[in-house]
């Protein structure tokens, strides 16, 4: 399949400290990969990195065909990132919010494909209107993924997904990326919720020290399916 992800001995510095210390990761399009390990492992960081938001100092790093070495912004209209902070604006409403978002990443967000987002996060209704300031905390991790579902992103990054969700928010978000993956998307999970996470993903990777030290065998010609999400 082709790799939506190549790093070979990736190293990126935080500082001085190498929070990734040779990284070696291929991410097939379609595939759905669950990163795992302690706190402080450089799950974040690797990330970040595959977004473009970390600096990869030496090694090889490829994501979508961009090198990172060269040129790490190219990629960032192609990725979604959703990272522990929701970076959501309190004074604009849901939908407005969305909007933003999508057209801040250099896309647009059309009346049909907005409403879609918003639908399938079940923030249509009346929430649509509501500004993010009176949301709760599931409510607003909720407009965050439906700006990363609007954008459709090639690359999926997730960083602890299901923090601040409740129940049908997680359930509604395990769906959307068991069809992210079959409509040819890779997804990339950093996740201590283990169990959950890695009955949506086809393989799991386990870092520490910032390199990668087991994984599941490699991404097959055909992804497997992932488990099934009710």
């Amino acid at each position: 399949m082709p790799l939506a992800v190549r790093f070979r001995a990736a190293v990126s510095l935080l500082g001085r400290f190498p929070a990734l210390a040779g990284v070696d990761l291929d991410v097939g399009m379609g595939e759905v990969v669950l990163v795992q390990g302690p706190n402080g492992a450089g799950k974040t960081t690797l990330l970040r990195a595959c977004a473009g938001l970390v600096a990869v100092a030496s090694g090889e790093a490829s994501v979508l065909g961009h090198d990172l070495t060269r040129d790490r912004r190219a990629v960032r209209r192609r990725i979604g990132l959703l990272g522990h902070a929701t970076f959501l604006y309190d004074d604009l409403t849901v939908a407005d919010n969305v909007r933003f978002a999508v057209r801040a990443a250099g896309g647009s967000a059309s009346g049909p494909e907005l409403d879609a987002a918003l639908a399938r996060l079940q923030l249509d209704g009346r929430l649509r209107d509501v500004v993010v300031a009176r949301l709760s905390a599931g409510q607003r991790r909720r407009v965050a993924v439906a700006a990363l579902v609007a954008r459709r992103p090639e690359l999926w990054l997730l960083d602890e997904p299901h923090a601040g969700l409740d129940a049908d928010g997680r359930n509604l978000l395990d769906a959307l990326v068991v069809a992210a993956a079959a409509d040819g998307a890779a997804v990339v999970v950093a996740s201590h919720e283990v169990e959950r996470a890695g009955a949506i993903a086809h393989r799991a990777v386990t870092m520490a020290g910032g390199q990668i030290h087991a994984a599941s065998p490699g991404p097959p010609a055909a992804a497997r399916e992932p488990a099934s999400v009710s």
